[in-house]
């Protein structure tokens, strides 16, 4: 057995608590269709809001966690987020383990100014501004907050050919944020996770990628281990 030690609490009390918070979540959670691999992901997005709900709501291509451990692992990736809270709310140091850098584009003054002129979001012009730079290839996309960011990046991978690694898809509202989710979920050739329905935001984003960080600190553990 080796302990994650980059993708856990920095103190003893905090990993206890944590800890103790999975194993509630697993006694409570009850019933599950998640696969192995999956379960992790969903239990740290019930973690981070208390609710159960994301237990189905939650929904995986079926390459999803194999995509998102292999570009973290891989070194070096992208993580290209529609609003700061997600480039924030990621731990820096867990990042920097993995070589990991956050992008976003939504306050930046070219992206409001071609918002405005083309009568559309800042969040679609942050997705076609990331693009341009080639930064949504091979990258990890994790939208939580506007679903015409996400719709758009499904634009971009249907008409342009952009290849993120993975979509992280997780719009909260009223307005589109079911249906872009919806509609990432029909694209067959790039991994994705999304939650079903008005739920989401972006700290569940944040939730699922610490939670395939942790993952990927545990196979990476494995990997180094010397042989028995």
């Amino acid at each position: 057995m080796h302990s994650n030690v980059v993708t856990e609490q920095l103190t003893a009390a905090g990993r206890a608590i944590e800890h103790d918070s999975f194993a509630i979540i697993d006694a409570e959670v009850g019933r599950h269709d998640y696969r192995a691999e999956q379960w992790p992901v969903v239990r740290r997005m019930i973690h981070a809001n208390a609710d159960f709900e994301f237990n189905g709501l939650t929904d995986f291509h079926a390459d999803a966690v194999a995509a998102g451990l292999g570009a973290i692992l891989a070194g070096g990736t992208r993580i290209v987020a529609d609003v700061e809270m997600i480039c924030v709310g990621l731990s820096a140091s867990r990042l920097a383990h993995f070589g990991m850098r956050t992008h976003q584009f939504i306050s930046d003054a070219d992206v409001i100014e071609q918002a405005k002129a083309e009568e559309t979001t800042r969040a679609v012009q942050a997705m076609r501004k990331a693009h341009r730079q080639g930064l949504l290839d091979g990258a990890i996309v994790g939208i939580g907050n506007a679903p015409t960011a996400l719709i758009e990046v499904v634009r971009l991978i249907r008409e342009e050919g952009a290849q993120p690694a993975l979509v992280v898809g997780m719009p909260v509202g009223f307005v589109s944020a079911a249906e872009s989710k919806d509609l990432m979920a029909e694209v067959a050739d790039v991994p994705w996770i999304v939650i079903r329905g008005r739920k989401g935001g972006s700290t569940l984003v944040v939730a699922a990628i610490h939670a395939l960080l942790g993952l990927a600190e545990a196979r990476q553990r494995e990997q180094q281990a010397p042989a028995a």
